[in-house]
């Protein structure tokens, strides 16, 4: 493989690490610091995505950002109220509302699976106008999605550090003493779960222009992509600042997409790639675990050692 393949292929899982870099910053909020899992995840990035894609098939391309962001946000809040007015279990919450985002999608579409925005400006084609004639006019798509990277991460960093934001965390630490504070956990965990829709829903939308198309299965296993990503992140950062574990799960989005696009480069058939991302969640959700634990065999081989038994 020459050194030319190896940037193109670098900069192809990039870009696609930082797209669904939007969606694991909504997991981070949403599991790392509200200790909430959402598997509304898929649902609400194709809501994200359906909502952008026709936005900007009506010719507003900018404004397709905000709307699929708000959307995002209204599933967030369903998913809330059921958790938290209605009794609803959060993990149960999550898959009743990702099965009747199907339905809300393919009505946003008028009832198509698949939308063509090939002759559609984007924010993408946008950009690369903006840019054209520069020395920066052909990394215009890394450009935009670093940009709405780098704006999301200094977002949490802010808004986590806020009364609001502390709240939120603390509720996904203890809700029993954050209600004994006089903080409502229901409100917190309301306004968590909608923030990180609205990132998921940024994500779907940047997704679909990225790509020219939407689908509506387009974002299926999104939320183990996300997971996945977060932990792998979680890995190489741990238990750090706010910043850095932002920077982190992004880092986890960037290795997870270099290692799913290598798969695809050593021609594995493309019923293989879920085993694919199944093996990379295992492997990031037991690595450290395995890693303690040959922590404590080497030190009992050590101590063994030591005592002449060995």
């Amino acid at each position: 493989m020459s050194f030319d393949k190896i940037l193109s292929l670098g900069q192809t899982a990039l870009e696609l690490g930082l797209v669904n870099a939007l969606t694991v910053l909504a997991l981070f909020l949403s599991y790392s610091m509200l200790n909430v899992c959402d598997l509304s995840t898929d649902g609400c990035f194709t809501l994200g995505a359906a909502v952008g894609a026709v936005v900007a098939l009506s010719g507003h391309p900018w404004l397709s950002l905000p709307a699929a962001m708000l959307a995002g946000s209204l599933s967030g809040l369903i998913t809330a109220v059921l958790q938290t007015r209605m009794g609803v279990q959060s993990l149960l919450a999550g898959i009743v509302v990702n099965t009747g985002l199907y339905s809300v999608n393919m009505a946003i579409t008028g009832s198509k699976a698949q939308l063509n925005m090939n002759k559609t400006p984007t924010v993408f084609s946008m950009a690369k106008e903006a840019l054209g004639g520069t020395a920066l006019s052909g990394q215009y798509k890394l450009l935009v999605l670093l940009a709405a990277v780098t704006l999301v991460i200094l977002f949490l960093s802010f808004f986590l550090r806020t009364r609001l934001g502390l709240s939120i965390r603390a509720t996904g630490s203890n809700a029993d003493m954050v209600r004994s504070s006089s903080i409502n956990p229901t409100f917190t965990t309301t306004v968590g779960l909608c923030v990180s829709n609205a990132f998921t829903g940024l994500s779907g939308c940047l997704m679909a222009q990225q790509q020219k198309s939407f689908d509506i299965n387009m974002g299926s296993g999104m939320v183990t992509v996300a997971l996945a990503s977060l932990l792998i992140g979680g890995v190489f950062l741990g238990r750090r600042s706010i910043p850095l574990r932002a920077v982190g799960a992004v880092l986890g989005a960037f290795i997870f997409r270099l290692v799913y696009t290598l798969a695809l480069r050593l021609n594995m058939p493309a019923f293989m790639l879920k085993a694919v991302s199944s093996v990379i969640v295992i492997l990031a959700i037991s690595g450290p675990y395995l890693k303690e634990q040959g922590v404590l065999l080497l030190r009992r081989y050590r101590a063994a050692g030591e005592r002449g038994t060995v």
